[in-house]
């Protein structure tokens, strides 16, 4: 048995396709599919049900995809405890898309400045996909939206920001004192996709206070939503940080008067992996990072 074969397997019964995970692992898909088939003569046991749209793990599968994945994590923490200096190597981060563009940009400036010796990389994805990541041992630690309800991680709040409201410039509203909540009652709004959670963030709130909005557009890109904003197709509300660092003169940002509107970003690790002197290092920076930026 080989370690090749236990990735190869996971990566299967992650997808639950021969093809695509053959595209995630770079390898044919013959060679995957004799791979698979090595690894069933050797334990005695079919792992997959074939279907004919998709794979699904049999009973013996289940019950080896959990060994699979204490052996490769095991193997993984390892190497990285015996090769573990503080100082050279690669930490793996996560974020959000409302958070990756506006925010990595400058940690990843003072991350190379303070190891230079080092690498980082970035994933940037939806929660769920990034929490996944992080059970999977595929990225050391993520950079999202609180709160976090998932077992088994852990969570630290880095700052809070508000979301502000995106307006065309010549809206109505622009020429309001102070906004309101109730102002915006059958204005058309543009949005993130569901699983995007600033989107959730928006909505809990204003249907806590009574509020429905009127959705017209829906995109997977928070520059895309500014943008249906500038063209008049709707408003919107957007993390102060993403306001920061637009310099368009198509749109206008304000605040909600009373009670603002905002969200908490933190930070999240997996507790029960191993954790390197590098990455650990790396989160007291992102930790003295925030408190910089919020001063």
């Amino acid at each position: 048995m080989e370690l090749d074969q236990l990735r190869y397997f996971l990566r299967i019964a992650e997808t639950k396709s021969f093809t695509r995970a053959a595209e995630l692992l770079s390898v044919s898909q013959p060679a995957l599919s004799r791979s698979v088939q090595k690894l069933e003569e050797e334990l005695g046991v079919p792992l997959f049900v074939r279907k004919s749209r998709v794979v699904e793990l049999s009973d013996s599968g289940s019950k080896f995809k959990i060994r699979a994945e204490q052996i490769l994590t095991l193997v993984d923490d390892t190497k990285a405890q015996l090769t573990d200096d503080g100082k050279t190597g690669r930490i793996r981060i996560g974020a959000i898309p409302t958070v990756a563009p506006y925010f990595l940009p400058t940690f990843l400036k003072t991350f190379a400045k303070n190891f230079n010796e080092a690498t980082a990389e970035v994933y940037e994805d939806t929660t769920k996909n990034l929490l996944h990541q992080l059970t999977q041992g595929e990225i050391d630690f993520a950079v999202l939206a609180l709160p976090i309800n998932e077992k088994h991680i852990e969570v630290e709040s880095l700052f809070e920001e508000e979301l502000l409201l995106a307006l065309p410039r010549h809206h109505e509203l622009c020429d309001k004192a102070q906004i309101r909540l109730k102002d915006l009652e059958q204005i058309p709004f543009v949005m993130l996709d569901e699983p995007h959670c600033l989107s959730t963030t928006i909505l809990s709130f204003c249907r806590n206070r009574s509020l429905q909005p009127v959705i017209v557009g829906r995109t997977n890109q928070l520059s895309t939503v500014q943008e249906l904003v500038s063209l008049n197709h709707g408003i919107s509300m957007v993390p102060r940080m993403a306001e920061q660092l637009d310099h368009a003169k198509t749109r206008v940002y304000r605040s909600l008067s009373g009670t603002p509107l905002k969200r908490t970003i933190g930070v999240a690790w997996d507790p029960y992996r191993f954790q390197s002197r590098l990455v650990k290092s790396a989160l007291k920076t992102l930790r003295e990072h925030c408190q910089a930026i919020q001063k």
